[in-house]
């Protein structure tokens, strides 16, 4: 499985602001960038905090791009979800689009057959949190190859820890949020001993602030 992260960021490297209220921070020509990429994928990943914090539809992408490549319906959206706490009624559980979510065994037999009335395909890895190694292989094993993870910090940084990510973009736009307990790209306990080893592929000019992408090699230490 090919697993590509994208994110925009203000220019100190936050995603949102310490209230968590989402923001704009790219333009259009970076939309349009990003609507292409959702269109060559098979599945679009968040966690559930992004859920909670902005009720994503996550159902935007580049449909005549996605028409002109080959690859048929639309991506599947997936939850990275412990416990079930998506509401079932949130804009992800809509039927605009596939929906699975990937939880643990700290989900209740209750919540998971509410997901699965809902028309939500509940895959689980993990006893009390989502193990993301396994979850990522349950989810290759339904026919998904190609992931693109939209946030937020805690799975990003999770994901960089189990060492899934292959692929890094980020944009940076022309605004400073700052705080200290605003979200960055990758939250969590944070690396301290070895560190995701970056390889620098490219550098574009967009809008009013710069897209870098990377790929993503190992965990090194320094």
């Amino acid at each position: 499985m090919h697993v590509l992260v994208n994110a925009a960021m203000s220019a100190d490297g936050k995603l949102s602001t310490r209230r968590r209220e989402q923001l704009k921070i790219s333009g259009a020509d970076d939309f349009a960038r990003v609507d292409r990429l959702r269109a060559k994928t098979d599945a679009i990943v968040v966690g559930v905090g992004t859920v909670l914090a902005d009720d994503p539809s996550l159902v935007r992408f580049d449909r005549e791009h996605r028409d002109s490549i080959g690859k048929d319906g639309v991506p599947t959206r997936v939850v990275v979800d412990s416990t079930g706490r998506t509401p079932l009624d949130g804009a992800v559980c809509s039927d605009d689009a596939p929906t699975v979510l990937l939880s643990s065994d700290a989900l209740s037999k209750a919540r998971r057959d509410a997901y699965e009335s809902a028309g939500v395909t509940v895959l689980t890895a993990g006893t009390d949190r989502v193990e993301l190694s396994a979850g990522f292989t349950a989810l290759e094993r339904t026919g998904i190859e190609h992931c693109f993870v939209e946030g937020g910090g805690e799975l990003i940084f999770s994901l960089l820890e189990a060492g899934l990510v292959d692929r890094l973009t980020t944009y940076f736009g022309p605004l400073v949020i700052g705080g200290r307990d605003a979200p960055t790209l990758a939250d969590g306990n944070g690396f301290v001993d070895a560190f995701p080893s970056l390889s620098l592929e490219s550098i574009e000019r967009l809008d009013d602030g710069v897209v870098i992408s990377w790929a993503v090699e190992s965990i090194a230490s320094p």
